[in-house]
């Protein structure tokens, strides 16, 4: 064999057209062509291992293998070289591995509404090769069990004697690590990375590192919808992701770093776990060293100590002196420092470090409020519950959670509750640099069902207590960390008892964060806050006896009489819910392996039912519905003197659970066009102006009588002059005034001024806006305003609310009839049955049973002529409020398939019917309006109704009322329960 030695830079210069290449040269050649290959990845590798060559990074190719019948274990599948590859980090689902999705694919989460697996009209997606399921976006493959990963690592020479760890920064989930035929160890955690301790007697050289992933819910139940495994939300994948590394440790290593920051006396008390795997004493000397997380920093003050070190693990506290002055954080000014700790061995010459971000700050409750850094604040939240459409899995980069956070900022909020899971190191990350303040769970949804439950004993209550206590570990440095609960809604026959000692043994633990027994319930007195879903518009099973569904509207109500019973802060529990129709252009963006299979079978029904052409009008006014009943629960929630805050269900909608189009924004956290940021935090942001109107319908011999106050959140007090104005529509100012005010102070329920107002010189009826400002803070909210005297329209029109005898000959004979309908006067199978409401659909109905109301408010044309007398705008805004407590909704289906109704109610998107409140129509030689609004009973205390008869009335009997459809008398008749 001959050495050859190439130089690099001669051979690059020769031009091998001048050679004759015998064989044996062409070899030759070959041998150099391929080394040059090869040479930049040599180079590379070497110079990524000199940068950090404590570890080994082992992102790649994988060899893998299926376990479906689970016999790997029994087989010994980690001698044996597996069959397939993969690449990670990644999923399965990301890998294009897994099985097709059939009906009878072994989901984990609950199917509360099954008639995907019964109703005929499903059939065509039950069939293989166009399965669609409705419950939740559909991955495009599916695998639940084991599944085996398989690399080769090499361990340097420079690693002997190292403590080497394996680091999985997220695992799903189950893991079981073999290296070469050794086991290693089983981890489980749902919320931190899995790290393995392979130890320091590891030879250099090759190895076979072996890895078995289980995502079944097995020993202990969480509950199957919990966010942290359910297929509602991320998948229920199988799979690595984020940082997969092995890690060599000296012998003596700092194992664990917790820092507890006192604002008071200016310092940080600062725990330094220790591990020595030498078997014998060591000197060590540690040293801290706190630096301010900007450019340019100067570097702290340096502590130090030194010991002898003869335990195998140790704890040592110190406590580092901040200076005079620290910065502190909160979430105007987000300060984080640096605190850098490191370990030398003075014999050894070994060294041992770790930075670790932290800040100074202290979040507390003062009263039923919360307080960081001992000034006011109030939390207005949103859920996370883990919906990731493009992997299925949560991103572990901090760039990914900045454009999350940033976006959630831009709407006003300060806090995100991540519901039944925690999520990346990452987040947090993000979190802290923001200012947000997170509320983390210990993965778990245990409701009582389906063997999950909490408190009885089973393996799940030993496992939350281990993954809270991973979680604090891992996570519990970052300043946004504030607030830790078991998980989601518990069940169980002991379950007070166990969260009521999960709470105090954390309160006794670690005081750096407040915890409550759980999300949602139960309450008790020894937690730091409640987390409860009371205080809200419209709950659970209320239907349509809620606030904003059973009372007229006005916004002078609060929840002070809910929150009174408890001595702590009260924030409210997943308030909110409002659905906004499918968005159907949303679903060329889901180009991930997640697909909205869901939207296409709403899209069809649609289709079916004739109206894809008003897809886009139904989601654009049921989305200003959307944004009016957030509007509404947010100041509710800000008007309550002494409320600490809300979360919301959600910013963003969640795809599960039976599709709940919850959200402003879609799951991709991307805006819909309804509603912007900046119109959202008009009334969600730290200072938020807020009118307790009494009602907002007005007649025009009453005078405007409004107290307006402040909700004051901000970083500091507040002085200004607060501004008030009544404009037209089209922006014409009708009146205005203003109140001087002192400092105002920071919280809530603080009163500016009220607002006087004659409304005399308004003569037409119209939608004015009531606009408020101090300093760059504006809320607006519109009113309407009727005249109180209405002139007669013309007694050719014969009004009626039944279809007798009269109003047919009328009809016979040529005449024009206004059939006003009593509420529950059209028959069930005629759209009689439709659960009809003001608000948009609550969560979904899929999930509710059917919980009214299953519409999502009126879509018109606001330039028709029958509503010239009668301001509105094209989707439901309050005035509409009467007319939808007031009737049914009519199937225009039953009528005739070419009726264009002048009002129309957006069904629920699941059955997505056409259904009209007021329509036209010729019946033998007349003209007949239908309107499925009781225009007619108690209109003297009915403004809205009496002004929404007025201009029918006053359309039919103008040149424009030319029905262009005819249905017969029959027809009309049957619609009628007589």
């Amino acid at each position: 064999m001959h050495k050859i030695v190439y130089c690099i830079k001669c051979l690059s210069s020769i031009s091998l057209r001048y050679f004759q290449p015998t064989r044996y040269m062409n070899n030759i050649l070959r041998q150099i062509a391929t080394s040059l290959l090869i040479l930049p990845l040599i180079v590379f590798t070497a110079a990524a291992q000199s940068k950090n060559e404590a570890q080994i990074n082992l992102s790649g190719i994988w060899a893998f293998q299926i376990d479906s019948l689970d016999k790997g274990v029994a087989d010994k599948w980690y001698n044996l070289k597996l069959r397939e590859q993969i690449k990670l980090p990644g999923s399965m689902t990301t890998n294009g591995k897994g099985n097709e999705i059939t009906v009878n694919t072994p989901w984990t989460g609950e199917i509360l509404d099954k008639s995907w697996f019964t109703k005929s009209e499903y059939a065509k997606y039950r069939q293989p090769g166009n399965i669609k399921v409705p419950f939740w976006l559909q991955p495009e493959k599916y695998y639940k069990g084991a599944a085996w990963y398989q690399k080769i690592v090499n361990i340097p020479s420079s690693w002997k004697n190292k403590s080497i760890q394996l680091f999985i920064e997220r695992s799903h989930w189950e893991t079981t690590v073999w290296l070469d035929d050794v086991q290693i160890g089983v981890e489980n955690s749902l919320g931190t990375a899995q790290v393995f301790e392979i130890g320091s007697k590891l030879q250099a050289g090759k190895h076979r590192l072996t890895i078995r992933v289980d995502n079944r819910i097995k020993s202990f139940n969480m509950g199957e919808n919990a966010h942290s495994v359910s297929d509602h939300t991320q998948t229920n994948w199988n799979g690595m992701v984020g940082e997969l590394s092995l890690r060599a440790r000296s012998k003596v290593f700092i194992s664990d770093v917790q820092l507890y920051s006192d604002i008071t006396n200016k310092n940080v008390l600062v725990k330094i776990q220790l591990n020595n795997t030498t078997g014998g004493p060591k000197e060590i000397s540690l040293n801290l060293s706190a630096i301010l997380d900007k450019k340019g920093a100067a570097k702290g003050k340096s502590l130090s100590r030194k010991l002898m070190l003869s335990e195998k693990e140790k704890t040592i506290e110190m406590v580092y002196p901040m200076g005079d002055q620290p910065l502190l954080w909160n979430e105007f000014h987000p300060n984080l420092y640096k605190m850098q700790v490191s370990l030398d061995q003075q014999k050894q010459g070994e060294a041992d470090h770790k930075n670790i971000s932290f800040g100074m700050r202290e979040f507390k409750a003062s009263g039923t409020q919360f307080t960081i850094n001992g000034k006011l604040t109030f939390l207005r939240g949103a859920l996370d519950c883990a919906s990731f459409p493009k992997t299925g899995y949560p991103p572990t980069d901090v760039a990914s959670w900045l454009k999350i956070f940033n976006t959630a900022k831009a709407y006003g909020l300060n806090h995100i509750r991540f519901h039944s899971w925690c999520p990346p190191e990452a987040a947090f990350t993000a979190a802290d640099r923001l200012g947000l303040f997170l509320q983390v769970e210990s993965s778990a949804w245990a409701n009582g069902g389906n063997g999950a439950s909490i408190g009885d004993g089973l393996p799940l209550d030993k496992y939350i207590y281990e993954e809270s206590e991973k979680m604090v570990k891992a996570y519990g440095n970052h300043p946004s960390f504030v607030m830790m609960t078991y998980g989601n809604e518990p069940g169980g026959k002991d379950m007070v008892k166990y969260l009521v000692d999960f709470v105090n043994y954390w309160k006794a633990k670690d005081s750096r964060r407040m915890y409550t027994t759980a999300a949602g319930w139960p309450q008790n007195e020894v937690s730091d806050y409640n987390n409860m879903p009371e205080p809200r518009i419209q709950g659970w099973g209320q239907g349509l006896t809620s606030i904003i569904n059973k009372e007229a509207p006005r916004s002078d109500y609060d929840f002070t009489k809910i929150i009174s019973n408890w001595k702590q802060p009260t924030v409210s529990h997943e308030i909110g819910q409002w659905c906004v129709y499918p968005n159907f252009k949303e679903i060329k963006k889901y180009d991930g392996i997640l697909k909205p299979k869901n939207f296409e079978i709403f899209r069809d029904k649609l289709q079916e039912n004739g109206l894809s052409m008003l897809a886009d009008s139904f989601f654009m006014a049921s989305g200003k519905l959307q944004s009016l009943c957030y509007k509404a629960d947010i100041e509710a929630a800000l008007r309550t003197p002494g409320f600490a805050g809300f979360q919301l269900l959600g910013l963003n909608d969640f795809p599960g659970q039976g599709t709940a189009l919850v959200g402003v924004l879609d799951p991709f956290w991307e805006p819909k066009p309804y509603i912007n940021a900046a119109e959202y935090s008009q009334f969600c942001a730290p200072v938020v102006l807020l009118a307790r109107l009494p009602k907002m319908i007005y007649t025009n011999n009453e005078e405007l009588n409004v107290p307006l106050e402040i909700a004051n959140f901000s970083n500091a007090p507040v002085k200004g002059i607060t501004t008030w104005s009544i404009e037209s529509e089209n922006g014409v100012r009708l009146f205005n005034g203003s109140f001087k005010n002192e400092v105002i102070a920071l919280g809530n329920a603080i009163k500016l001024g009220t607002i006087r107002q004659s409304l005399g010189s308004i003569k037409k009826a119209q939608r004015v806006i009531l606009k408020a400002t101090i300093l760059n803070h504006t809320n607006t909210w519109d009113l309407f305003v009727y005249p109180k005297e209405i002139s007669e329209t013309s007694k050719e029109i014969m009004l009626t609310q039944t279809l007798d005898a009269k109003a047919v000959e009328t009809l016979n004979q040529g005449g024009k009839v206004l059939l006003t309908l009593k509420k529950g006067s059209v028959k069930p199978e005629m759209g009689g049955d439709i659960k009809i409401g003001f608000s948009t659909i609550f969560w979904n109905t899929a999930w509710t049973k059917s919980q009214p109301p299953t519409t999502m408010g009126i879509l018109c044309d606001p330039k028709h002529p029958a509503l010239a007398e009668f301001p509105t705008q094209y989707h439901s805004n309050w005035q509409w409020w009467d007319a939808m407590t007031h009737s049914n909704a009519v199937e225009l289906s039953a009528i005739g398939k070419d009726i264009k109704p002048i009002v129309r109610v957006i069904d629920d998107w699941v059955t997505a019917r056409p259904l009209g409140l007021v329509f036209e129509c010729n019946v033998g030689k007349g003209k007949l309006l239908v309107s499925a609004i009781d225009l007619l009973t108690d209109q003297d205390k009915r403004p809205e109704a009496r002004q929404l008869r007025y201009s029918l009335e006053k359309y039919m009997t103008g040149a424009a009322f030319k029905p262009g459809h005819t249905v017969d008398l029959a027809t009309i008749q049957q619609l009628i329960n007589e």
